[in-house]
């Protein structure tokens, strides 16, 4: 198989408009990780993106006739910019479909690069649905974001300028996987070339189609995506970048959310460039299999793959670093209620610095405090804190590995309300567009009372909601007869830990 695309990848079309990005070390991870590692810069191309290569080459490839009446492509992200800017220097007309949950700074990119954009619908499914009817109508040729043989053969041209630019011996490659035409193209030229050298997908730990094909020995399709890494929230791997990656990938590493903002600020300590959360997986993937494999002394290569992110995600990503890093544990800590209990328990931490101090009055008797320590890097101080802790008296609960406490918790520390009865609570996802938020609350009607509401807006196609009703136990099935009538994305996390220590009608705690 990767001697049918070794050709292609060499007479691909690329440059006409792509560039040839530089690998560059990066001495700040190489030196805490005792390897080399390098990092393929294709977040400077001119859209920011490793996409306008496959585009381009796809484009570039069209017979006249296809080229007179124009291309198309449903697309939220890096793709509708690389093939908008492939058309432009191409000199044909491009219509791009984008969901109108599509953030404005990659709308304004695509139309920037002269391709008329058209906002269908709230999810990637339908703007994809709206571009069949207009090539129906109009007769415009598609441009896959992935699944083509062409489009991967651009995008294998990153594993080309890596062979030529790095001539020493590579222990492993590291690339980020959506829907898979990037390590296709890669591993079909990289194991042609030099079949020593691993190829190792990444992927998010919410969305891993490759893994999950691998793991069946076929293409399967995921239930739901998460929404974090949007740059690669695909439910299934390509069909034609499948066929290579079965046989030519070696492993598939999965990583968290936390652990991605952890290599996006890794990134930027390096290069003081941003990398998009799906840009900096190959780097998550490096740091997760050093540890696992205790290499040392290796080169090691990650492709840097995007840098096309809303400055507004920039909040939440740095909330999250030093959790993803290791270097930090979120908890819930119980201490008396009384004068002089917050300088005990500053003084049973042992001169470990403090990142964040939640606190609420609840009652006479105890107090939970939500509290944020720096731990040692790499996690290992993480029981032991947590054991000094209760030695010292102290009722504790780890909550570092709860979303819902990094989400939303953390921002809503105000105490229990006694007097509410039959609280149950609820995390939605939305599309992020003007006036979702009002939709949602309109569409919840009157008959029950909200009693808890936290949305933070992070500049993502999609948000979330964490909301209370008091909804009696008998009432909870037509409750979620109209929450699915709503149809948002929902998830009940009434029994929730996080929610019961500080904002639940109980105090679950636990030793």
């Amino acid at each position: 198989m990767p001697q049918r695309y070794i050709k292609k990848i060499l007479d691909a079309r690329v440059y006409d408009v792509a560039i040839e990005t530089p690998l560059t070390e990066a001495r700040s991870l190489s030196k805490r990780f005792g390897n080399n590692i390098l990092l393929k810069r294709e977040d400077l191309q001119p859209v920011f993106s490793f996409k306008i290569r496959g585009a381009y080459n796809r484009i570039a490839q069209l017979s006249e006739e296809q080229k007179a009446k124009g291309v198309i492509c449903a697309s939220a992200g890096n793709h509708a910019q690389g093939v908008a800017l492939a058309a432009k220097n191409l000199g044909i007309k491009a219509v791009i479909v984008m969901p109108q949950t599509t953030p404005e700074i990659k709308v304004r990119s695509v139309r920037d690069h002269g391709a008329k954009v058209v906002l269908k619908g709230d999810a990637f499914d339908e703007a994809a649905a709206h571009a069949q009817e207009l090539i129906q109508k109009h007769g415009y040729t598609y441009i896959p974001p992935y699944d083509d043989p062409d489009v991967i053969a651009g995008q294998g041209t990153v594993a080309m300028e890596i062979m030529w630019q790095f001539s020493k011996p590579i222990h492993a490659i590291f690339i980020c996987v959506g829907g898979g035409g990037l390590i296709a193209g890669m591993a079909a030229y990289i194991k042609y070339l030099r079949p020593e050298i691993k190829v190792i997908g990444v992927e998010p730990e919410d969305s891993n189609c490759l893994q999950a094909a691998m793991k069946a020995g076929k293409r399967v399709v995921l239930d739901e995506v998460g929404i974090f890494a949007d740059g690669v929230a695909v439910k299934q791997i390509g069909k034609h970048p499948w066929e290579i990656c079965k046989d030519y990938v070696d492993e598939v590493i999965t990583v968290s959310t936390d652990e991605i903002c952890a290599a996006i600020k890794d990134v930027f300590e390096d290069t003081r460039s941003i990398a998009e959360p799906a840009g900096a997986l190959g780097v998550a993937g490096i740091k997760k299999y050093i540890e696992r494999e205790k290499v040392e002394g290796e080169n090691l290569i990650a492709t840097l793959s995007g840098a096309n992110m809303n400055f507004d995600r920039l909040r939440y990503i740095s909330e999250r670093t030093e959790v993803g890093e290791k270097r930090e544990a979120i908890l819930a800590v119980t201490i008396p209620e009384k004068p002089g209990a917050f300088k005990t328990f500053i003084n049973a931490l042992h001169k470990r610095s403090i990142t964040e101090f939640n606190y609420r009055y609840a009652d006479a008797t105890n107090a939970t405090i939500f509290v944020g320590i720096q731990i040692a890097a790499g996690g290992h101080g993480r029981e032991d804190l947590v054991q000094d802790l209760r030695e010292n008296g102290y009722s504790v609960v780890d909550l570092t590995d709860s979303d819902l406490a990094k989400q939303h918790i953390r921002h809503m520390v105000g105490g229990h309300a006694p007097t509410i009865t039959n609280e149950k609570v609820f995390q939605f996802e939305f599309p992020e567009r003007p006036g979702a938020l009002l939709k949602f609350l309109m569409s919840l009607g009157t008959r029950w009372n909200i009693s808890m509401f936290h949305y933070r807006n992070h500049g993502a196609a999609y948000s979330r909601v964490l909301l209370g009703a008091q909804v009696d136990d008998d009432e909870v099935q037509d409750f979620e007869k109209m929450l699915d009538k709503v149809g948002f994305r929902y998830e009940n996390m009434t029994d929730n830990e996080a929610y019961q220590l500080f904002l639940g009608q109980g105090n679950a705690r636990s030793n």
